[in-house]
């Protein structure tokens, strides 16, 4: 299973979770269509189909769960290790600000806690430690940039964690009344979406770097500030995609520990959603 980031491919590994990717297997009706089978279900499990095959028998929203198992996925376990992780997020972030990291630190730390994600998104199964150093590392990040834009714009991380939180309940809860529905299309629009958008970010970064100054303007004034709302947009796209998954799983009886995986998921979409919503009111309060 890899994880919810926009920056990382959102397929699963071929023998990963939902069944994304996952060879047919012969004699079945799932032959020509990959995304038929659940590799959690049991043989004769009736929740064996997967709810993205469009067109399917699939289970949808707010369908009939999968009996509580020993060793299944509870949302529970995915509520708890989520808190960990983003507990730990926060508390690195006070820090971060409170002790005045040097603004290099900071970023040196976000590298790493880079590097940390793109490994944990390309393993089979989750590694804890893993997850717990990057959560931690991006805290660390995240408290020297937020300490970076309050001298820009006075205030700013505090409306960038409140719009966080809101574009959270609002995916939510257009997610639980099926205003948004996650299937195969919309998550390979989505990725499209995230790739030229990561990859326009980086052209920028390259004109600011080379060329000093904005770069081509797409952090500042009128122009940044559609840049900032298509990124919130993203994010709040994937974060749909975790809730999926995560409902999935729970229905499903996906084993306990791809909670961690959840929980990494939803706090990569929330940094996400975070850095692109700072960065979206620092553009509206320099644009005043």
């Amino acid at each position: 299973m890899r994880s919810s980031n926009p920056v990382f491919s959102r397929g699963f590994r071929d023998n990963g979770y939902a069944g994304f990717n996952g060879a047919p297997q012969a004699g079945t009706a799932a032959q020509g269509n990959p995304y038929a089978n659940n590799p959690y279900a049991e043989p004769t499990n009736p929740y064996a189909t997967n709810p993205y095959a469009q067109g399917g028998p699939g289970l949808q929203q707010g369908g009939p769960q999968a009996p509580a198992q020993p060793g299944r996925m509870t949302m529970d376990d995915v509520v708890m290790r989520t808190g960990t992780t983003l507990g730990l997020v926060v508390v690195a972030a006070v820090i971060g600000w409170a002790a005045k990291i040097p603004v290099g630190v900071g970023f040196a730390a976000g590298l790493v806690a880079m590097v940390l994600g793109f490994v944990q998104s390309f393993k089979q199964k989750p590694v804890p430690a893993l997850i717990l150093a990057y959560a931690a590392l991006e805290g660390l990040f995240l408290g020297v940039v937020s300490r970076s834009y309050n001298h820009y714009a006075d205030g700013a991380p505090v409306q960038a964690v409140l719009g966080t939180i809101a574009v959270s309940v609002g995916v939510l809860i257009a997610y639980k009344t099926k205003l948004i529905r996650v299937d195969r299309r919309f998550i390979r629009f989505v990725t499209a979406a995230a790739i030229g958008f990561v990859l326009l970010m980086l052209v920028n970064v390259l004109f600011a770097a080379f060329g000093g100054g904005d770069g081509l303007g797409l952090r500042s004034g009128p122009l940044g500030i559609g840049v900032g709302v298509i990124g919130v947009l993203i994010g709040a796209a994937f974060l749909a995609i975790d809730f999926k998954q995560i409902e999935d799983g729970v229905r499903y009886g996906a084993p306990r520990e791809i909670a961690w995986m959840a929980a990494f998921g939803l706090t990569l979409s929330l940094v996400w959603i975070y850095i692109q919503m700072l960065q979206l009111v620092t553009a509206i309060t320099g644009n005043d």
